[in-house]
């Protein structure tokens, strides 16, 4: 199953609504609550970075009966250093956003924590890619019908 989502920059409603979404898709398909949780609370923050940072960009979900992938990718101006945006507490948002209560310096950092697999492609002008990944528990990828179809 592959679901995919737009989000405009700084639009923080729209950022928000992708993560909810997966999250009632997820629960359906019957996998567990903290399994879900992770996989919100990583999408969530990768949302808000592309609409924070990204200029705007998409967000793909794919789910297969062994795991769930997101990819975001986003028009921004890129990383320059990703090891320093990886530190918890660094932040390049604006003031503007962090009077809002976004820009904590938390978002890579949780999402890292989060995902069984971070991947972060980017370069100064050339925007943002990363790959999520999440291996669904044994116990749950057993009841997916054979074949691979989720629906």
């Amino acid at each position: 199953m592959k679901v995919r989502y737009t989000i405009p920059a700084m639009d923080f409603q729209a950022a928000g609504k992708a993560s909810t979404e997966v999250k009632r898709l997820l629960s359906r398909l019957g996998l567990g609550a903290e399994f879900i949780k992770r996989i919100v609370v990583a999408m969530y923050e990768g949302e808000m970075n592309i609409a924070i940072h990204g200029g705007g960009g998409i967000v793909e979900l794919d789910v297969d009966p062994m795991s769930v992938e997101i990819r975001l990718i986003d028009h921004g101006p890129g990383i320059e250093d990703i090891g320093l945006a990886m530190t918890e507490g660094y932040s390049t948002a604006s003031e503007a956003v962090r009077s809002m209560g976004f820009g904590a310096g938390m978002g890579l950092p949780n999402m890292k924590r989060n995902a069984d697999s971070l991947e972060i492609d980017s370069a100064p002008g050339a925007g943002t890619r990363v790959r999520l990944a999440f291996s669904i528990p044994d116990s749950r990828a057993e009841a997916f019908p054979a074949g691979g179809g989720l629906g």
